[in-house]
């Protein structure tokens, strides 16, 4: 007879993903070589370079003004609807939550944490690096600009470097970095490039980020993603402690159930003399004297479902006649 199971689609899924390899053979941590060290430097150097020319008022600052008294959002007006969306690729909200949900499934799927461990890491520094540039140096926008030809800084904005830019960089970009393959990386790198590129530009044409804004943000999110193989022992570390501790949360339910009962206390070799074991105690027996009769030697069963005899030598009582009463 045949017995075949039918799966549904989610199961032989499921099925499939069982087998695939805790972590792949050929994926790779990367780490800091010299090129990337040196891809790192001259960004870092090129960031400097843009806080020195908005805090001295240079040439950059007098192309903010123009491009902005050019109001590129009334040159192309049918553009504005479309780039009003592609901006939402720069937004931290939605875009972490897309890549995070992407990231998530690469997780349950390798039985690793780590891209969810990277992604958390990169998104820490990127807030804690832009946020505080943002808040120290307080420039503001273009729509809230006061005086003609200025920096506009330390005003109480929070406009310079571009978070939209910078987050556009860092959450594409970490698909790239996560990539397995280096075919895969790089067409990874030249889509969020791409991207990261069209964020920075949409900004500007709508008005909200100034020129050096949008070139702050890129350098900004290019120093998080080359900075990030200096933070993978942390991420192994961290990921190691959690896996750890959930190997003894699942641990601890089944030791608690199967642990032995505790023993008695023992008794002190003095005591043991005084303690005397109970007497057993007896089954009381009841004697008769009546004689055992074996079934064989029993009366048989009255039509009445009684064993007393129907004595029929016994005679039948008949009714004492009564006394004549008078003469």
């Amino acid at each position: 007879m045949r017995t075949d199971q039918s799966f549904t689609r989610l199961e032989r899924l499921f099925a499939r993903l069982d087998r695939e390899p805790e972590r792949p053979a050929h994926l790779q941590t990367p780490q800091m070589s010299r090129h990337r060290a040196v891809l790192f430097a001259s960004t870092l150097a090129f960031y400097l370079a843009i806080v020195v020319a908005v805090l001295t008022t240079s040439w950059l600052v007098r192309l903010d003004w123009q491009v902005m008294f050019w109001r590129p959002y009334e040159q192309w007006p049918e553009l504005h609807a479309f780039l009003d969306y592609l901006v939402v690729l720069g937004q931290r909200g939605p875009t972490a939550v897309m890549v995070a949900a992407w990231l998530g499934w690469r997780s349950w799927r390798q039985h690793t944490i780590r891209p969810l461990l990277t992604l958390g890491v990169a998104l820490l520094l990127l807030n804690v690096t832009v946020g505080s540039v943002k808040l120290g140096l307080g420039r503001l926008g273009p729509h809230y600009a006061t005086r003609i030809g200025s920096a506009e800084l330390f005003a109480g904005g929070d406009i310079f470097p571009s978070g939209h830019t910078a987050n556009a960089v860092v959450t594409w970009g970490i698909l790239a970095y996560l990539a397995s393959t280096v075919r895969t990386r790089r067409n990874l790198s030249v889509l969020s490039a791409v991207v990261a590129l069209s964020v920075g530009a949409t900004t500007v044409y709508l008005g909200t980020h100034w020129v050096s804004d949008v070139l702050l943000g890129w350098a900004a999110g290019l120093l998080i993603l080359l900075a990030l193989p200096w933070f993978e022992p942390l991420i192994a570390r961290a990921e190691a402690w959690i896996f750890e501790v959930r190997e003894q949360a699942l641990r601890r339910p089944a030791g608690r159930a199967t642990a032995p009962a505790p023993s008695p206390a023992p008794v002190p070799v003095g005591a043991r003399a005084a303690v005397r074991p109970a007497a057993p105690r007896t089954a009381v027996v009841h004697l008769t004297t009546r004689p055992h009769v074996i079934r064989s030697e029993r009366a048989p069963v009255g039509p009445h479902g009684g064993r007393r005899p129907a004595h029929a030598e016994r005679a039948a009582r008949t009714p004492s006649a009564r006394p004549v009463a008078g003469g």
